[in-house]
């Protein structure tokens, strides 16, 4: 039987860098003492030299130039050694900070291309309920007030959950907030017994302008869906699936968040040995975290960013770790929820 070698993460780019900056700070250091040891020897032999040309007097004379000069040129090889020890210092310094600007702005760019993915995913989502409310069955479901319309909508919300596998479950809900149609009836029995109408989200897609418009509602746990994670897309349904027919329900879409996040934070492209020292997170306008690649599933976790944050930028923690963050930019006529995707690193060994 052969045996496998263990793959050991591979360093990432950056903490190669480190460790050649560290590594030749060190040799540096030691050569330019090892200069000043030698030197300072002699300086010694000088001094002692000198001495003894002043012993032996006239005869000692051309000696003492000698020896004079000897010391002279100690002194300056000492200056230079003290002036390239700062040189070198100041250069490993600059060649550190650079490094950390570098890996800061890679840090905010995955940032950026994380709330990116989250945020065109959701984009995809206020399409969605949107097209879905113009649906036949879905209208007919709320103007025609009778069970077989309402049974018609729920195996037609069924068929469109199967498709569409980042959805927990699709409500159809009467103008008083009572649901009468969901795709997964089986699963969540809430059809007659659930009425949503001191909900955010129902009450302002009832207050919609036109079918182009529709309702968000920030991240949170629905008791009904067996108290899933979920991110709540609504709009209301109009009389003939026209834009401009008058309002006869709401039909409310329901993200599978906690799943779809969660691959989103944990598939940022990180190199080697850097994902375990790694916490990739969606925080929301208020600091609280939604989506972590390091805390999945915990509530009430929270990473402040610095007070008047731009939208974009980086900087180290209490902690020592770097982070690079990101404002939702938006997509399309999706405007984003004011989130930022953020990205802490603790330092690396070699840093």
């Amino acid at each position: 039987m052969s045996i496998v070698p263990e793959k050991r993460p591979q360093p990432s780019e950056g903490a190669v860098i480190a460790e050649l900056t560290s590594e030749v700070r060190r040799i540096s250091s030691d050569k330019i003492a090892d200069i000043d040891l030698i030197n300072r020897e002699a300086t010694y032999l000088a001094i002692n030299a000198l001495i003894e040309a002043a012993r032996a007097g006239e005869a000692g004379r051309g000696f003492a130039v000698v020896a004079n000069q000897v010391k002279n040129v100690s002194a300056r090889i000492g200056q230079l050694t003290g002036e390239l020890g700062k040189e070198l210092t100041t250069l490993s310094e600059r060649m550190v900070t650079e490094l950390e600007r570098q890996q800061g702005q890679r840090l905010t760019d995955l940032a950026l291309n994380m709330i990116d993915v989250i945020d065109r995913n959701l984009y995809e989502r206020s399409c969605d309920v949107r097209w879905w409310a113009t649906d036949a069955a879905i209208v007919d479901c709320m103007t025609a007030n009778s069970a077989a319309a309402a049974e018609h909508a729920s195996k037609r919300l069924s068929v469109i959950l199967d498709s569409y596998t980042v959805y927990l479950d699709i409500w159809a809900l009467d103008l008083q907030g009572r649901v009468i149609a969901n795709g997964r009836s089986s699963q969540f029995p809430v059809a007659g017994t659930t009425n949503a109408a001191q909900q955010e989200w129902f009450t302002a897609a009832l207050r919609t302008r036109s079918g182009d418009d529709y309702a968000v509602a920030n991240i949170d746990t629905v008791t009904e869906l067996n108290g899933a994670q979920v991110a709540t897309y609504a709009t209301a349904v109009r009389q003939g699936g026209a834009s401009d027919g008058k309002v006869v329900g709401v039909l409310a879409v329901f993200f599978d968040w906690a799943k779809q996040a969660s691959a989103v934070v944990n598939g940022v492209r990180l190199i080697g040995e850097e994902r375990a020292r790694t916490r990739c997170m969606i925080v929301d306008g208020s600091g609280r975290v939604i989506a972590d690649s390091a805390k999945a599933g915990r509530e009430g976790v929270r990473f402040d960013l610095p007070t008047g944050a731009a939208d974009t930028g980086t900087f180290r923690t209490t902690r020592g770790s770097l982070v690079g963050y990101a404002l939702t930019p938006g997509y399309e006529t999706y405007r984003g929820m004011g989130w930022f995707g953020v990205i802490e690193q603790q330092p690396s060994h070699a840093s």
